[in-house]
């Protein structure tokens, strides 16, 4: 990967005002914030006229919900990563959140630096889990039958897929384990395809379903 010449283009859709200020006073001390909407067909306008890098969306937005959008911006836009943003840790609006694609999930009421790291990993690819929701997301799998024996994954590829289950980027996996970003990222290439999965975050959640991690 290239290194980034500009600041990451962001737009912020919540539509509680004094959480959208404080969403933007995190995320303007390092990135560019192009745009904010209180809605989600707002969002969806300001998303497909800015393009931006990331998009922070609330769940719970009215108009089309933070699912819908996140759904909407990755079949239209797949080159922008969204952020969802929640106070919601229910089962079912987590893996509906998952389902949609977004690549990185926050807890409204966690540490603000989380949600500029979130912006951080999503923009460069890579998938995050707040450890509240990541939490909800292991202990929904958690019951069911473990079948590595028949997972296509190498004992290290299983390894690298679980920190990522666990919210860690590559550069945390790396250093965790003692080796090379680029090693880092030629396994995760290899674990997309053999999950057939088109990102880190559809790909842990196929192996969480299917008991390989």
């Amino acid at each position: 990967m290239t290194e980034r010449t500009r600041p990451v283009r962001v737009v912020i859709v919540e539509d509680h005002a004094l959480t959208r200020a404080g969403l933007r006073t995190s995320l303007q001390s390092a990135y560019d914030v192009v745009a904010e909407a209180a809605d989600g067909l707002a969002g969806w306008e300001a998303i497909r006229d800015e393009r931006p890098d990331v998009a922070v969306i609330d769940i719970g937005i009215p108009g089309l919900d933070g699912v819908a959008l996140t759904q909407r911006v990755r079949a239209q836009l797949p080159a922008t990563h969204v952020v969802i943003v929640t106070m919601i840790d229910l089962e079912e609006e987590v893996l509906a959140a998952l389902a949609a694609g977004a690549d990185a999930y926050c807890l409204k009421n966690s540490d603000p630096e989380r949600v500029v790291e979130a912006v951080k990993i999503a923009a460069e690819g890579g998938a995050y889990f707040d450890p509240g929701i990541a939490h909800v997301v292991l202990g929904r799998f958690s019951g069911r039958p473990n079948d590595r024996h028949n997972s296509p994954l190498t004992s290290r590829e299983t390894e690298i897929l679980r920190l990522i289950s666990q919210g860690s980027g590559n550069a945390e996996i790396a250093d965790g384990l003692h080796i090379g970003l680029g090693t880092v990222k030629g396994h995760i290439r290899d674990i997309l395809e053999k999950l057939s999965a088109a990102d880190r975050t559809q790909a842990a959640v196929a192996a969480l379903r299917k008991g390989y991690i």
